[in-house]
């Protein structure tokens, strides 16, 4: 039971001493002029614009997607075409 309490008690003050270091890093988040600050604000920056280019990629496949599509679609009826005016070209010789 002493062992228990002793790791119980040692376990409470390094939980104490990581909460202390998670507000300390809360707090210089929270401050603009700190390097952390900086950095954290910029990797922000740089995902919102990822995720903006990303957004724009995207959009930009789906056009190409349904272009393709279309085009898709003329080569059938092109090559539907281009066989019937083959047999006619045939049956006229």
């Amino acid at each position: 039971v002493a062992a228990l309490q002793d790791e119980k008690n040692s376990l409470m003050s390094e939980n104490e001493v990581m909460n202390d270091r998670l507000d300390q890093l809360d707090d210089s988040l929270d401050d603009p002029n700190t390097v952390v600050a900086k950095k954290y604000f910029h990797a922000q920056l740089q995902l919102e614009q990822l995720q903006e280019e990303n957004f724009r990629l995207e959009a930009a496949k789906d056009d190409y997607r349904v272009h393709c599509e279309d085009l898709e679609k003329q080569l059938i009826e092109l090559q539907h075409r281009n066989n019937e005016l083959t047999s006619l070209a045939e049956e006229s010789r």
